[in-house]
């Protein structure tokens, strides 16, 4: 009888214990590395990979060329400089020479390289004292492996386990597999119309390659494997959302308020851009629809995300329907009131209870300082129906607010909309027919993300991109000046924008430790400032510490122009609106991350005077790539690019709800057709088993590889 291929989940079920030669001590090393099981281990992925047949012999290195050289230890000795400076020297031969290795500053090495040991090492060599030497090179330990390829494992040498031992326990775990095989729950037809190879051929040429071709093949089989896995999460969340949710078709504007959309874009002072149209036909085709909606709208510091945002609640209240904009902060929540209030002033809405059978539509501000008397009324509002939008922080969706008919909610800001917030908006939803509905969502984000970066970590909402700016917006102009010298400039900048009669924002430093530590900071700097580069000037202090009544208060003599400069702390980052605020200075700039930065920026530029942004910084850096990409352009989708080539994807990956298995082997900057292949082949999946029940296996891969969160979202229903 045949026996049946293996699958992830028996690769998991069979501890590393029965593999060859792992012992107590061994496992204990392993178990550092987070390998328990076979499947840990096959799916522990080397880091990189020698090529020998591009190793040089000793004999043939010319100085001054980088080059790979394999070699044995032939001595190994420690002493110290007169600079009181560590050298380890290690002799290095090959057969056919000697080459000398020093490490500064390395002491480790002498306790970590031994006589006998198989080192490659790749570096410049330079002759010294006639004799070709290395400094500080990249060493890698390969053991006696033969075999044109050699796999190196990450972190190996903490775990008191070298490479080479990894690669025996690889190399004797698939041999042990080879007899039944590794099953595939992609069948071959589509594997070959992808262009994949099967699994069990993409895991050996992973980690034992013949040649790099081989490698790159079954490195794109297994990068393939987690983005389908991570998009089957987010279009199986997606889909079981829209089934387990009552959606609400909003009503077209033939209702008794007319269009209040198509009134409210009439009577905006400009023409709304061709981005801005688009983007409101894209939201109110959801709403019109019988399905939750679920949108990520994108769009650039000052894209006019408002404009859409108002649009989109319109369509709720045209219908009879409440409407709620949800912020991350008080001084957004207030800065969001003032704006849509007086957008909405003149609004009118039919009641035959009044005398004269309208009244005007009510727009509330509902945060933590609201209190007393007024709270009371608000609350009573929203729970009568006669207030039509209101605007908080997200104690919005606490229990004790409670709508008459919530049809529409916008969340500003917050990068995740998570499972435990869309549940209790579920609770908050109009009732229909007896039946509790799903209020349509709008999450807006002024961060933008690449698309291929948007579709993994969104890919469970639908994303529209505002990628025009509106007429009239000045670009603004971005320094950067290093050292107490050179920051003369931007002092004199402010100086003169409030000579002229503008104001100013100071941003401090961001001081990752803690909030009292940031606080004194932002008191440091307002009293140096107050007694030197902007003395005699009028100055305001805004920190994340202050009571929202301070924050309040602070905000609106800015806004009033009582204050010349505001020197705030990253609380300003989001949202404040200041057209008269012209010139900003940002200190230590090189402590803040291009999207913060950018965003921080997005604070001047909002009128119609020319604009600049400081960037100061105090360490003297030859080089920035950040603050340079910040310098050369204000486009952040090219910036946001820009920020994913320097950091990698690791720290955008981590703001999503996804599993543990994550992104080992591929790249959201290299895999762009490989996510939208796999973003289609699940789709066509989904839409014809959205339970995978036919798919059994697969479901069973994703029960195993991802976290409980998604678990409890996927097939739990």
């Amino acid at each position: 009888m045949t026996e049946t291929a293996l699958t992830l989940r028996d690769l998991a079920e069979i501890p590393v214990t029965r593999l060859k030669g792992v012992g107590d001590k061994r496992e204990e090393a392993l178990a550092k590395l987070g390998i328990t099981s076979v499947l840990d281990l096959l799916m522990f992925y080397p880091r990189r990979w020698v090529d020998r047949t591009y190793e040089a012999r000793i004999s043939d290195l010319v100085p001054g060329e980088e080059t790979l050289v394999i070699g044995s230890v032939r001595r190994v000795d420690k002493r110290q400089t007169k600079n009181r400076r560590t050298m380890v020297n290690v002799s290095l031969g090959d057969g056919t020479g000697r080459l000398g290795i020093t490490f500064f500053n390395q002491p480790w090495r002498a306790s970590q390289l031994k006589e006998g040991m198989t080192l490659a090492v790749f570096g410049k060599a330079d002759m010294y004292r006639n004799q070709l030497q290395m400094t500080n090179p990249i060493v890698d330990m390969v053991g006696d492996q033969t075999g044109r390829i050699v796999p190196i494992y990450p972190h190996s040498e903490k775990a008191d386990i070298q490479t080479w031992e990894l690669a025996g326990l690889v190399r004797n775990a698939l041999e042990r597999c080879a007899s039944r095989g590794i099953s595939d729950p992609i069948d071959v037809e589509m594997l070959a119309k992808a262009g994949l190879i099967n699994r069990f051929d993409a895991l050996r040429n992973i980690h034992l390659p013949e040649s790099m071709e081989v490698r790159k093949q079954a490195r794109d089989r297994l990068a393939f494997d987690e983005v389908f896995r991570v998009q089957a999460v987010l279009i199986g969340r997606k889909r079981a959302l829209a089934m387990q949710s009552i959606g609400i078709a909003h009503n077209r504007g033939d209702g008794p308020a007319g269009d209040l959309v198509g009134r409210f874009l009439a009577t905006l002072p400009f023409k709304p851009t061709g981005a801005q149209q688009r983007v409101i036909k894209e939201i109110k085709s959801d709403l019109f629809g019988p399905h939750p909606m679920h949108r990520l709208l994108q769009g650039d510091v000052g894209s006019g995300k408002t404009v859409v945002a108002v649009a989109a609640m319109l369509v709720a209240v045209q219908g009879g329907m409440q409407a709620a904009i949800m912020a991350p902060t008080e001084v957004l929540a207030e800065q969001h009131a003032l704006g849509i209030k007086s957008l909405l002033a003149e609004f009118e809405l039919p009641d035959a209870a009044t005398l004269m059978g309208d009244r005007p539509l009510r727009v509330e501000l509902l945060t933590g300082s609201v209190t007393g008397a007024l709270r009371k009324s608000i609350m009573a509002g929203l729970a009568d129906g006669t207030v039509d939008i209101v605007i908080g922080t997200h104690a919005l969706i606490q229990d004790a607010v409670d709508f008459s008919r919530l049809g529409v909610v916008v969340v500003d800001e917050q990068h995740r909309f998570g499972v435990e917030q869309r549940a209790a908006l579920r609770d908050k939803g109009a009732e229909i027919d007896g039946r509790r509905s799903t209020p349509d969502v709008l999450v807006m984000t002024a961060t933008p993300i690449p698309r291929t970066a948007a579709m993994t970590v969104y890919g469970d909402l639908d994303v529209s991109v505002l990628d025009e700016l509106p007429p009239g917006r000045t670009p603004i102009v971005t320094k950067w000046v290093d050292g107490p010298i050179n920051e003369v400039g931007a002092w004199d900048d402010v100086r003169d924008a409030a000579a002229a009669g503008q104001q100013a924002y100071v941003v401090c430093p961001l001081v990752e430790e803690s909030a009292k530590l940031e606080v004194a900071s932002a008191e440091e700097t307002i009293e140096r400032l107050a007694a030197g580069e902007l003395k005699g000037m009028r100055l305001g202090l805004l920190h994340g510490r202050m009571t929202p009544s301070e924050k309040d208060r602070v905000m609106s003599q800015f806004r009033a122009h009582e204050l010349d400069v505001l020197v705030a702390t990253t609380v300003i980052e989001v949202g404040v609106d200041v057209p008269n605020a012209t010139v900003m200075v940002i200190l230590d700039a090189d402590r803040f991350g291009i999207a913060q930065l950018h965003q921080l920026r997005g604070r001047v530029g909002r009128g119609g005077i020319a604009s600049r942004c400081w960037l100061v910084t105090s360490d003297h850096t030859e080089e920035n790539p950040r603050l340079e990409a910040l310098v050369q352009s204000t486009d952040g989708f090219l910036l946001a690019e820009v920020d994913l080539e320097i950091r990698g994807e690791g720290t955008l990956m981590s703001t999503a709800q996804k599993g543990e298995n994550d992104l080992r082997l591929a790249s959201l900057r290299s895999d762009r057709e490989m996510v939208e292949r796999a973003r289609q082949l699940v789709q066509r999946m989904i839409d014809s088993d959205p339970n995978l029940d036919r798919h059994q296996e697969l479901r069973d891969e994703l029960e195993l590889l991802l976290s409980p969160d998604d678990l409890d979202y996927l097939f739990k229903s």
